[in-house]
């Protein structure tokens, strides 16, 4: 009773932020649930506790007024969208797994393609709004990083079905257990961590006052740290590559590339005096990164294009499955390929929609490098949009993971689409500009003869 309680709670308050205060309320509201859905499934082992970032989802789509009917400037967008919603609802009547199963493996194909158009929808106020979300949502992790790298994991996550994951990565140096803060996974906190770093700064840029920025600041330090206690090679990587595109961009001013520095410097040194955050080192093992990338690629993969061409039914292929219902797959198949999970789902179809998309979004990549307020924030995010469909090919959860995957379709639909005038959201206030003031009145010759 008390998840259902949750779960309509959640509804209630994402849909409220996003009707009566603005969309990026809504979304800081989404996430809140998302970044504590882990701790919250993992202390109520319950059906409808699976449940409670489901109900936000949808609490913030029914916020949002058409939200998949869009507007000129995301036609193209909408086309795709819904393509990736009704291939998988065709694909729903077909007896290739139980229903149950089936509408598990819809729900991880369908639930956040609608964030695609809310991304098209983003402007700069919504966007200072989620920069500062993401600030506070990032010290309440860190927050219970520390408190369970101290105190243990078992203090705050129990041994259950819902934690197996956890407690069987034991591999950090001391054979401790990666930190997981709030999240289900490891991979989940050190993933939205990473997937944070693009708005906190261009948020920090953008902020008007000192104290704004010192807080942004915070913010992305305790990401940068949450990296390094999920002790998750690949987001070590993403975040270095951000911070390299951060530093290399001419548009940011000296002094703050200086900060950006200091700040790395800090938390290299973090990790150079504790063994435990230093798992990132691993990755200098050249063969054993070779392997497995090309297990996680190339393993079975054209077995299942021969197999299943239609594809092994929803939720056969690889989604996310609750314990209560794994028993129930026919043929289940386990690959750490996304792509090779879509096309054990959804079939060849499904495969060539999403390979189809994904060289359409790569080919509007000028829209990214145009000028605008939020120009450094776009490039960011999308360049943490390729890395994230790139990554896809050797790892599963590009789809389905909670919230990273909501944040990744929301930062592919912003820089997909053209920039909307933000300029109104982003000036000082007071400072008009000059198309907009008044202009002195001029007499009309003709008018004036007459």
């Amino acid at each position: 009773m008390f998840a259902i309680s949750l779960c309509l709670v959640a509804l209630l308050t994402t849909y409220w932020a996003g009707k009566k205060r603005s969309m990026g309320m809504g979304l800081v509201v989404m996430l809140f649930w998302g970044y504590f859905f882990g701790i919250m499934k993992a202390n109520l082992l319950t059906t409808y506790s699976f449940f409670i970032f489901d109900a936000a989802v949808l609490g913030f789509y029914l916020s949002q007024k058409g939200l998949m009917a869009g507007d000129q400037r995301s036609s193209g967008l909408k086309i795709w969208a819904w393509l990736f919603i009704l291939w998988p609802v065709v694909l729903l009547v077909l007896p290739f797994q139980p229903f149950l199963v089936s509408m598990v493996g819809l729900r991880g194909s369908i639930l956040f393609i609608p964030m695609l158009m809310a991304g098209s929808r983003l402007r700069g106020n919504d966007l200072r709004q989620l920069t500062l979300g993401f600030a506070v949502l990032n010290l309440i992790a860190l927050a219970f990083g520390g408190a369970e790298y101290f105190l243990g994991m078992q203090r705050f996550y129990p041994v259950n079905a819902a934690t197996l994951n956890i407690y069987g990565a034991a591999d950090v140096a001391g054979g401790f257990h990666r930190i997981t803060a709030i999240f289900a996974t490891a991979h989940l906190y050190g993933g939205t961590m990473a997937s944070s770093v693009p708005f906190l700064i261009a948020g920090w840029e953008f902020a008007h006052t000192q104290k704004t920025r010192w807080f942004i600041l915070l913010g992305t330090a305790a990401a940068l740290m949450g990296v390094l206690l999920s002790a998750t090679r690949l987001n070590f990587v993403i975040c270095g590559a951000l911070i390299l595109v951060t530093v290399l961009n001419g548009r940011m001013a000296t002094r703050k590339r200086v900060v950006i520095a200091l700040l790395i410097l800090a938390m290299i040194g973090v990790a150079m005096r504790n063994s435990r955050f230093q798992r990132f080192k691993s990755l200098s093992d050249t063969e054993n990164v070779e392997e497995r990338i090309s297990g996680s690629v190339n393993r079975s993969f054209f077995e299942i294009l021969v197999e299943y061409p239609m594809g092994n039914g929803l939720g056969g292929g690889g989604t996310s499955m609750p314990y209560f219902l794994e028993g129930q797959v026919r043929n289940p198949i386990g690959l750490e390929n996304e792509y090779a999970r879509i096309l054990s789902e959804q079939g060849v179809i499904g495969l060539l929609l999403w390979v189809s998309f994904v060289i359409w979004f790569l080919s509007r990549f000028k829209k990214v490098f145009a000028r605008g307020p939020w120009a450094t924030c776009r490039r960011l995010v999308w360049c943490l949009s390729v890395i994230g469909l790139g990554t896809g090919a050797i790892g599963i959860g590009m789809l389905t993971a909670v919230p990273t995957t909501a944040i990744l379709l929301l930062g592919i639909g912003w820089t997909a689409t053209d920039m909307r005038e933000e300029a109104r959201d982003t000036r000082r206030p007071g400072k008009v500009p000059s198309r907009l003031q008044p202009r002195p009145y001029r007499p009309v010759p003709a008018l004036e003869a007459r």
